[in-house]
């Protein structure tokens, strides 16, 4: 039986998509984010096995509280690690009625198949996509996180072809992700896609420090500030269309 790694699950999330939601933090992630706040989830070697079925029967006990728009969001870690999974989950969600919703940094993507056909599959079953876009440059993405982004832009492009609904996510740091000249570049990349609903902008903080120091690891931001309430303005404004008044 199919099972999938699963780090932690949280009853009543409230910004991970529309309405109150069941979150399902997958284990696992090949992306190594200098800000991250959940780095006791990329070991993939980690967390609990879980099938579709026992996941979403814990989920439906919350599911009075869910709404008209509420539902479940598969995150992570990087849940596309473990697509076969997602794809037993997701179908069987669909089956109990149950909004989809899948946050993700894109990371795993490729057109390549077989998995580019499994991802097509996900897509028919997952009402909405957050995903993250650390950084709109290539080389300043790999510097952030160990990984370029082409592939990612291009999981984007593919999402606005077929029209499936998607929330942009941009964690705002001081010094790294906030330049203005970035933030314009990924406005433009933005422009070109018709399917993007809401942008969203994360200021950065460091409440997740204390996990690197559990695991051993060097936290390289410990000296780095959250963003001004001016810069995180400034960011919102150029990230959703903003001009001359950024």
């Amino acid at each position: 039986m199919l099972t999938g790694k699963i780090h932690s699950t949280e009853s009543f999330g409230s910004v991970d998509g529309p309405g109150v939601r069941f979150i399902i933090f997958m284990q696992g992630c090949p992306m190594r984010c200098r800000y991250c706040h959940n780095a006791d989830t990329w070991s993939a070697a980690k967390g609990e096995a879980f099938t579709a079925a026992e996941l979403l029967d814990k989920a439906e006990r919350y599911r009075d509280y869910w709404g008209e728009k509420g539902g479940i969001t598969v995150s992570g870690g990087e849940p596309l690690l473990q697509i076969d999974f997602l794809l037993e989950l997701f179908d069987e969600a669909k089956k109990r009625g149950i909004n989809t919703c899948l946050d993700t940094s894109g990371q795993p993507f490729t057109r390549k198949e077989p998995y580019f056909t499994k991802f097509q599959k996900l897509c028919k079953l997952t009402d909405l996509f957050l995903v993250d876009i650390k950084h709109i440059d290539n080389e300043a993405h790999r510097a952030l996180t160990g990984h370029g982004n082409e592939n990612i832009l291009d999981m984007l492009r593919y999402l606005s072809d077929i029209n499936k609904p998607v929330w942009i996510r941009h964690v705002l740091v001081p010094g790294l992700t906030d330049d203005d000249a970035a933030l314009k570049r990924m406005r433009a990349f933005l422009d070109t896609l018709q399917n993007t609903e809401r942008v969203e902008v994360l200021p950065y903080h460091s409440f997740g420090a204390y996990k690197w120091d559990a695991l051993g690891l060097d936290y390289s931001l410990k000296d780095t500030e959250p963003p001004t309430k001016e810069r995180i303005e400034n960011a919102k404004c150029i990230l959703n269309g903003g001009r001359k008044q950024c």
